[in-house]
């Protein structure tokens, strides 16, 4: 498969997850592989010296750095990609430092990013993370009409997936929430017409809950280009993450996932820790410092600082983590490295597609 001039000899797409669990280890590693591996944007720089008095500065720096050492695993091979999210206030300056720093693709989800096109300027491939046909539709209306350009792919993510959801928090507590095979041909629809005026294809991929060869078998067939995985990826030894990190998700079953309101104003799964126990039992975990991360974001309101839970989380800290998890995280039983995990998917799906 071909995206702007770079091949994926394999169509498996590695989420991006932050803070810190996808940087350029896992996203080189995947890459080497044949895929595309994706680096976080939120908050890359957590661990520099610098971060706390400086952490816009530390972020970008850390970026540039980790995108160098994904491409140098990657040897030429897949994509490296980065995930940032519309709703922090360095995405702009994320998405730009990445393109500068060489990234293959920029893929935005947390909002519609109707301005990425203008921050790409044509130099990279660029994706939004949609989970509907009607944001499918306004992102491609807007692309074309506003910057005469469109999606290079698009990730489909649905209402099982890990971290931020794009649906209302009451449907998926109650569970109903569209399938991925109920929302992938609405979003095939919307791409066919601007395929066909660019001259070229606009694969999408299926995300949120997808853990074997199988499930990608099943998507293909319905027209899907290839998946997109995320939690399975953290039981790798090349996952960036702490093993304290992994061991939480290893040991996690899917009645132990709640859905929560994230400070970045959308519901999110997560493993229920005592963090999320707090939470739900009406405390507040007032910010001891802000980062300045996120968007209309009101330290003095909100009932806990998602950089300080999710940094804690990636350094392996039960008790004031917040692990975002995705539905399939009950099948997720051992360590391996990301070369088996990706064999396994490819041998699986091409004996059933």
């Amino acid at each position: 498969m071909e995206i702007r001039g770079h091949h994926l000899s394999i169509p498996v797409l590695q989420g991006g997850m932050g803070v810190g669990v996808s940087l350029g280890g896992l996203a080189g590693a995947v890459a080497a592989c044949g895929g595309m591996g994706t680096i976080s944007t939120a908050d890359a720089g957590y661990q520099e010296p610098d971060f706390p008095t400086d952490p816009a500065g530390a972020n970008l720096r850390a970026l540039r750095r980790e995108i160098g050492r994904a491409k140098e695993l990657a040897r030429g091979a897949g994509m490296v990609a980065v995930n940032a999210m519309v709703a922090t206030r360095q995405f702009a300056d994320a998405v730009r430092t990445a393109v500068a720093a060489g990234v293959d693709a920029v893929v935005c989800g947390a909002g519609l990013p109707l301005e990425l096109p203008a921050l790409t300027q044509g130099k990279t491939a660029i994706a939004p993370i949609v989970s509907s046909p009607r944001a499918a539709r306004l992102l491609l209306k807007t692309w074309d009409r506003k910057y005469q350009t469109t999606a290079d792919f698009l990730v489909l993510e649905g209402s099982r997936a890990g971290g931020h959801l794009g649906f209302g928090e009451e449907a998926l507590k109650e569970g109903t929430c569209p399938s991925l095979e109920d929302l992938l041909p609405g979003v095939l629809a919307e791409t066919a017409p601007y395929a066909e005026k660019y001259g070229h294809p606009i694969p999408v991929f299926p995300a949120g809950g997808i853990w074997s060869g199988a499930d990608m078998a099943r998507l293909t067939r319905l027209g899907a280009a290839g998946v997109q995985l995320a939690t399975r990826f953290i039981a790798t030894w090349e996952c960036d993450a702490s093993q304290g990190y992994k061991d939480v998700l290893l040991e996690a079953g899917e009645e132990d996932l709640a859905i929560i309101h994230s400070p970045v104003g959308m519901p999110g799964r997560a493993v229920r820790t005592p963090l999320i126990r707090r939470l739900e039992a009406g405390e507040r975990l007032e910010p001891q410092w802000c980062a300045q991360c996120m968007q209309g974001c009101r330290p003095s309101e909100i009932p806990f600082c998602i950089t300080h839970a999710l940094i804690q989380a990636v350094k392996g800290n039960r008790e004031e983590g917040l692990f975002f998890s995705g539905a399939s995280v009950g099948l997720l039983d051992r360590m391996c490295s990301v070369r088996e995990l990706m064999e396994e998917l490819t041998r699986e799906w091409r004996a059933l597609a």
